[in-house]
């Protein structure tokens, strides 16, 4: 089945599927081997680990189809883009669908946000009027429908921090009514804001959950309960960055305060350079060598022995 029927069904069974965010490739790939079912790209993520930036609109739409494109190569599972305001009007976003779902995403994000746009959990945002937003998802769903009916869009409003959830309903069906699969009100507070969502709501609803850990805005609701709210999807966007932040900064405070400058025996700090090297793949990469270079070389390669390429 293609990744965006996968994501499809996951989606309308209304089961709260859960989509971790990732930063790259590599986190992407752990996601996978961790088990679930689906990844999204995290603007967040990616502004601090490409630019080692905040998430106030810095990237540019190239690097974001650029990465997006290696993450979805690293994976099997569908992975959902994140194209922020969707890099214009509603010419540059139903270009911008073309592009992903040539390059194999599976889904992707879609804002009502000004550009610049910042995270949604930051202070400080605009948005656009309603209709122009619902233009750029008709002409998104356009595209999806001359290229692959079952790629998922999923329309954000950041409206609920400005105008609140009245509002914030109203833009989702609308967006919907344009042709959106999905709808996601960020910033979203409480148990009894989602709860009203889901059933105000015309179509399966997005939480997110940023980090899973601390919520930030959104108060933090188990799993199980929100699937049996109806929710179709749950993000943690933000997670894989944070954890990634936090594991770095340990490792090298510890190192810098050694007295001997190193950690002797501290396997805790790492995973195994074999360990390492299996998931990243390497022995099938050594599979390849043995079935396609000369043998001669090769035996020299792994000896350690100087080649003369000729």
């Amino acid at each position: 089945m293609k990744r965006t029927a996968v994501l499809r069904k996951a989606i309308l069974e209304k089961r709260a599927l859960v989509v971790p965010g990732c930063h790259d490739a590599f986190s992407a790939g752990v996601i996978e081997k961790c088990g679930f079912e689906a990844v999204q790209i995290s603007g967040y993520g990616i502004a601090g680990s490409y630019l080692g930036k905040p998430d106030v609109g810095l990237m540019q739409m190239k690097d974001i189809l650029d990465i997006s494109f290696n993450i979805s190569q690293a994976v099997s599972i569908p992975v959902m883009a994140d194209v922020d305001t969707g890099g214009g009007n509603a010419v540059n976003a139903a270009w911008i669908t073309r592009r992903l779902i040539q390059t194999g995403l599976a889904g992707m994000n879609i804002e009502d946000q000004v550009f610049p746009k910042r995270c949604g959990h930051m202070s400080g945002k605009e948005v656009i009027p309603a209709d122009e937003m619902a233009g750029k998802v008709r002409a998104c769903a356009d595209v999806r429908k001359e290229m692959d009916p079952d790629f998922i869009i999923n329309a954000r409003t950041d409206v609920f921090a400005v105008s609140g959830l009245d509002e914030a309903v109203r833009r989702c069906n609308l967006y919907l009514e344009a042709g959106a699969d999905l709808a996601f009100i960020d910033g979203i507070r409480t148990r009894k804001d989602i709860e009203t969502a889901v059933r105000k709501v015309k179509g399966p609803l997005s939480v997110n959950l940023m980090d899973a850990v601390s919520g930030m805005k959104t108060e933090l609701i188990p799993i199980p309960e929100l699937a049996a709210m109806g929710v179709g999807r749950v993000s943690i966007p933000v997670a894989s960055i944070m954890v990634m932040h936090r594991a770095l900064a340990d490792f090298f405070t510890a190192l810098k305060t050694s007295l001997s400058g190193i950690l002797p025996g501290q396997t805790q700090w790492l995973t195994s350079f074999k360990e390492y090297t299996d998931f990243v793949g390497l022995p099938e990469y050594r599979e390849l060598e043995d079935r396609y270079l000369p043998g001669g070389r090769m035996e020299g390669k792994y000896r350690g022995e100087t080649q003369i390429v000729r």
